[in-house]
């Protein structure tokens, strides 16, 4: 494995080498995911989309293999709110080791009514961060067999505007959608902080990094058939906003250098340049409400008891 060296600027065009890395991308069938893997492949690693869907993980393979020949990408089936499902899914990734996952799946729901999963967890919450947590469970002997694993936590910039309700997590009480996803977003960040401490507090090997895509819009985002088609006509209604915001494809560049990025550290978050909604990727000061100490520790907390895993989350 090489990577560039460390004194060149980063760019976002021309990768450093990621042979001999394998990483799982969560939600790698669509959106910022699917940009994601495409990139993480054109840069040599083997890519592994995870996705509950078979069909659209065919069809995402279909496409990274017409524009990365040669891409090494698998489909994982994985459903994240099945937390009972998720042991499962680990272990038939078959591998000895995992150079990092991207916790990037999400659901974003518009209207009520509010929605559970199978296990009787808001779908938002319990899709977006649940999931992702006990997930990670399962993925940390695989992670801690890395020399220097990743975990990159792929947040919102809808977070920044959004606080926890550690008495209401799941919006029983008061359910909002889009609030509820906002923090479901946030949420996400305050665990990559939160597992960032208790990483380096055991002085794991293992790095927890938070990115986000600033904003991104399907109507300036290239086309990926059977993916996703961008028409002619969308893109050029969507041109004025392109001066503030960007497609998807620019909005999988911060994940990217989070997962690649030889000085990228643990406890660091990773956005677009420009406001933090468009542009190459920069590293941003942490907005005290996503690392606050005694909320990302109450969240976690809760977090493991809510989805009955141990709060050490099997690294080492």
């Amino acid at each position: 494995m090489s990577f560039a060296s460390q004194s060149r600027p980063w760019d976002v065009h021309r990768l450093p080498s990621a042979e001999g890395r394998t990483v799982l991308v969560t939600g790698g069938n669509a959106g910022i995911g699917y940009f994601a893997a495409e990139q993480l492949a054109a840069a040599g690693a083997v890519v592994v989309l995870g996705s509950r869907d078979r069909v659209k993980a065919d069809a995402a393979m279909v496409s990274i293999r017409s524009h990365v020949p040669g891409a090494r990408v698998r489909h994982l089936r994985l459903d994240l709110a099945d937390l009972s499902s998720l042991k499962t899914a680990a272990d038939k990734l078959d591998l000895d080791r995992l150079d990092a996952v991207v916790h990037n799946a999400g659901v974003a729901l518009d209207d009520p009514p509010r929605q559970e999963t199978g296990d009787g967890h808001e779908l938002m919450f319990g899709t977006n961060h649940l999931g992702h947590f006990a997930l990670t469970q399962w993925l940390a002997p695989l992670l801690s067999a890395a020399p220097a694993a990743r975990v990159v936590t792929v947040g919102s910039f809808a977070a920044r505007s959004e606080r926890l309700d550690l008495d209401d997590l799941q919006s029983t009480r008061d359910y909002r959608p889009k609030r509820t996803y906002g923090r479901s977003k946030l949420a996400q960040m305050c665990f990559g902080f939160e597992l960032d401490r208790r990483l380096r507090a055991m002085r794991s090997t293992v790095l927890s990094v938070v990115a986000h895509p600033g904003g991104a819009l399907d109507s300036l985002t290239p086309s990926r058939p059977p993916v996703s088609v961008t028409t002619t006509g969308e893109r050029l209604r969507a041109l004025p906003s392109a001066l503030l915001v960007q497609g998807k494809d620019a909005g999988a560049w911060p994940v990217v250098r989070a997962v690649l990025d030889p000085e990228v550290r643990g406890g660091q978050l990773w956005g677009p340049r420009v406001f933090g909604l468009r542009g190459a990727p920069r590293r941003e000061p942490v907005p005290s409400h996503m690392a606050d100490p005694a909320v990302t520790a109450q969240l976690w907390n809760a977090s493991a008891a809510l989805v009955g895993t141990d709060p050490r989350l099997g690294f080492r």
